[in-house]
């Protein structure tokens, strides 16, 4: 993503002003955050992403004509590749087909709106260095979710689960199990009495063979294989 020096570039798409300003003021603050642009619309904030390069889009879910959830799944497919912007999304709506949609159409992170600036901020940085995030709140939804019967089913994308979890090494799926719990790089290492930078290239290796963008979608694939079971 970024380097050690260079700010977080950030797209701001929205369709109220009000908003986007009120982003813009929050986030402006932040000595290590640029804002590079605004979008009032899905289609706009596709077309400005191509052209802006930014870090992290900043993505409502509804707006007009192209809404965001479509808009995320075109910047995730066109910008696939590494150095590609995350895409962060923020809802004043409270509903579970949004934050599976977000995830599965391939959204770094999910947050609600009615948040605070500092997990804003912190959300940005998370997104921008390659972590997932989501809220709290939504990674119990998450958990509740999958522990009912008949809860969402299918893949966040990639080859065949079933190729896929044949492909990972047991140390990558001990990694996987520990990602879906949660745990940070450093818990990983100290769990598994290894070196953070191994930790790192294990994560690494579980999300390029899994055919995932990052940890958050990491755990959705885990829960949704049963790789791992709420409270296993």
């Amino acid at each position: 993503m970024t380097g050690a020096t260079s700010p977080i570039r950030v797209l701001l798409a929205d369709d109220h002003h009000l908003v986007r300003t009120g982003f813009r003021v929050i986030l402006e603050i932040e000595d290590d955050i640029e804002v590079v642009g605004e979008a009032a619309d899905g289609e706009r904030a596709v077309a400005m992403a191509r052209a802006l390069r930014p870090d992290v889009v900043l993505m409502d879910v509804e707006m007009p004509g192209v809404d965001g959830l479509e808009a995320t799944r075109r910047i995730s497919t066109e910008t696939d590749e590494p150095g590609g912007p995350a895409v962060l999304m923020l809802t004043t709506f409270d509903r579970d087909d949004y934050l599976f949609a977000a995830l599965r159409v391939g959204a770094s992170g999910f947050l609600l709106k009615n948040g605070t600036p500092e997990a804003l901020v912190d959300a940005i940085r998370v997104v921008a260095r390659g972590d997932g995030l989501l809220a709290p709140e939504l990674t119990r939804r998450v958990i509740a979710t999958f522990a009912r019967p008949g809860g969402p089913a299918g893949t966040v994308g990639g080859p065949t689960p079933e190729e896929a979890l044949r492909d990972l090494t047991p140390r990558e799926r001990e990694v996987l199990v520990l990602v879906a719990g949660g745990a940070s790089n450093a818990e990983i290492a100290t769990a598994l009495h290894l070196g953070e930078a191994t930790v790192k290239s294990h994560v690494s290796r579980v999300l390029a063979k899994l055919g995932l963008r990052d940890r958050v979608q990491a755990v959705v694939f885990a829960y949704e294989q049963g790789v791992v079971r709420p409270g296993g």
